[in-house]
């Protein structure tokens, strides 16, 4: 028999199953580096262990985004190896701080399916879960893939789309942090004087510091966090089909 991972199709998947991801990973102030130099990040909390040790971390976290993407590059090869895109994503939440040290594993729960008219893909929806060394759970999100069939004549599972919130409440979404020491909290060595008070709906913000990201650094974040999803990492076989370039790992196209 073949040993060759073809992924799961749009047929594979069954509501309510379990699927339990490898390759746990440890993450290290290398990957904290790498990331930086990546995308550029100077969220001071997560750039200096004085900074947030002073307001009440035990020392500087992971950054969330990167905490993400480990988490979500674990659920590639069994949830969307064959996707055709990602179409969206709910109720994420950071549920605790992630140091470098710790070790994170992902699991992910088929919590609905739905086959498009085409009859040739289907959306599945999954609710994935991060958790570290300890049981405890680091991050959970859903995000629903458009996910290609196998057989186009296979028969369609009965139709579920999850109640998914439009918002989360702002309690939900503070278990990442420790009780902040606000009085500590140096809004120089933060690089902005702007608090929660400062900001309004609507209000519209320039984000001067644009950044090109090259082909060399897509490619190494889609190995650096293990997305094997072929419309982000073969050029080759992604150019034989719809899409004449590799999509970057955010999911939009190169053109």
């Amino acid at each position: 028999m073949s040993k060759t991972n073809k992924g799961n199709f749009f047929e594979d998947f069954r509501l309510g199953q379990v699927i339990v991801h490898a390759t746990p990973r440890t993450v290290t102030v290398g990957d904290v580096a790498l990331y930086t130099a990546l995308y550029g990040s100077r969220f001071v909390v997560q750039s200096s262990d004085a900074f947030a040790q002073s307001i009440g971390y035990a020392r500087s976290p992971v950054d969330d985004l990167l905490v993400f993407h480990i988490v979500f590059g674990k659920t590639v090869p069994e949830v969307s190896l064959n996707a055709v895109a990602n179409l969206g994503y709910a109720d994420c939440r950071f549920l605790a701080p992630v140091y470098p040290g710790d070790t994170l594993s992902s699991s992910s729960e088929v919590i609905g399916l739905k086959e498009n008219s085409s009859g040739q893909t289907g959306v599945v929806y999954v609710r994935s879960r991060g958790v570290n060394q300890r049981g405890a759970v680091v991050l959970e999100y859903v995000r629903w893939v458009m996910v290609r069939k196998r057989n186009e004549n296979a028969p369609a599972p009965a139709e579920v789309v999850p109640q998914l919130p439009r918002a989360l409440a702002p309690d939900q979404l503070g278990d990442a942090c420790p009780i902040i020491e606000s009085r500590k909290y140096d809004v120089a060595l933060s690089g902005s004087p702007h608090r929660w008070g400062d900001y309004l709906p609507g209000e519209r913000i320039d984000h001067v510091d644009g950044m090109t990201v090259e082909e060399a650094e897509h490619m190494l974040a889609t190995r650096l966090y293990q997305n094997t999803a072929k419309v982000h990492f073969n050029q080759y076989t992604e150019g034989q089909g719809r899409f004449g370039r590799r999509l970057i790992y955010g999911g939009h196209v190169i053109s």
